[in-house]
Parts: structure tokens; sequence; C-alpha cells
């Protein structure tokens, strides 16, 4: 098991992170609240990148919630195909869709208990979005902010929620720029296989361990 970061390395690592990527937004194209939590949604054990690829097709034909609710399945589907889990996430585009209207007035609510009761939307697709749209002070664990975490002894934690929980309670402030700085020091820098430790990385003397961490 790592060591644990101590409190010095702690604030000293939030520093670095802040003075780094104090500007960092998502890599996901969007233009509104719409198509955030659709690209979002769509992530899910996908890459942004991929993401990218498929969205402006899907935007194209239904650019509201509006015009989605009213959707054919194979035909949302046909254009997310290339994605993973395109079914259920077709599924659940339209089931969003159809809510936001029932119950929000089909405006996308920026609540984090309005936007859990959507079809997809757990905690961690509601915070991604309020950290993204709103600055929300929240964090959000996904792979590589789990990896992260774990090699610079900032948590211990099994679970994302957990290690979510452990790292708002040691940075207290600033967590939406921690966030995407965690992702994308992990996507690009910290990667789980062959991370650039002597190449890039900037955190060096406070790695605990280059073990591939990944959540229960």
């Amino acid at each position: 098991m790592a060591k644990k970061a101590t409190k010095k390395e702690i604030e000293a690592i939030k520093k670095i992170f802040i003075e780094r990527y104090h500007d960092a937004v998502t890599e996901l194209d969007y233009n509104n609240a719409y198509e955030l939590l659709i690209a979002v949604l769509l992530s899910a054990q996908c890459t942004d990148k991929r993401v990218n690829i498929i969205t402006p097709a899907l935007f194209e034909k239904y650019p509201s919630v509006h015009e989605l609710a009213l959707a054919k399945l194979d035909d949302v589907k046909a254009l997310i195909n290339t994605c993973s889990f395109f079914n259920n996430k077709a599924k659940n585009l339209i089931k969003m869709a159809q809510s936001v209207i029932e119950n929000f007035d089909g405006e996308i609510p920026l609540d984090e208990k309005e936007l859990v009761t959507l079809a997809g939307v757990g905690q961690k697709t509601a915070h991604v979005i309020m950290i993204e749209y709103t600055q929300a002070n929240l964090m959000a664990v996904d792979t590589h902010v789990f990896r992260v975490a774990h090699r610079l002894g900032l948590s211990d934690a099994k679970t994302a929620i957990a290690t979510e929980e452990q790292l708002t309670k040691k940075f207290k402030t600033d967590l939406h720029i921690l966030h995407q700085a965690m992702v994308l020091f992990g996507r690009y820098i910290c990667k789980s296989q062959k991370p650039l430790c002597e190449e890039e990385c900037f955190m060096g003397e406070f790695c605990k361990s280059r073990e591939a961490f990944k959540p229960a």
C-alpha cells in the first residue's frame, strides 16, 4: 500500500496543480448544458476524442431535449453506435430528455439532487457537469483521478466515491480546478501504463507508487 501524503505535501500538491491547470476545462465539445450533459453521459468508459466525433451529428439532429424526447431509439443508436454501451446509453438519452421536459420545464437542472434523478446520471456525472458548467466546489473521481490520488498518497480508499470524500476533505477548496487538473495529469502524464515519470512528470517528489490503481 502506498504511503500517505503529509499535510505539507497535500498543500504543495494542491498549489502546483492549481498553478499549472488553473484555466483547465473539459476536453468534451459543447455549447450549452444540454450538450454537456449528453457528452458526459456518452463519455462513460469512452474517450472524449470519440465522443467529440459522435456528438456533432447527434446535436444537429436533436438540438434540444424536445427533439430528443421524441426520437426513435434505433435512430439514436445509429448515431452513437461507435460509443461503448451505445444500446443502454441511447435508451438513457431519450429517457433523460423526456424527464427534463416532464419535471424541469425543458431546462437541464444544475442541482445535484435533481440531476441524479435523470436516466444514466449518477453522482460522478452530476458533479462533472456542475464542476464544468458552474465551477461548483465539488470533486469527481474517474479512473484518472483515482489513479493519481493513490499514486500521490492522497487516498487509500477502494472505491471512487470514498476517494472523492477523502480528496474533498483534504483539499477543501478549489475542487473544480483540482478535478480538472488530476484528470489531465492522469490522462497525459501519470498514465496507467507507461507513465511519463522521467520525461514530463512534475510531481515526482510526491509520488508514492507506480501501481496502476483502479477503483473496486
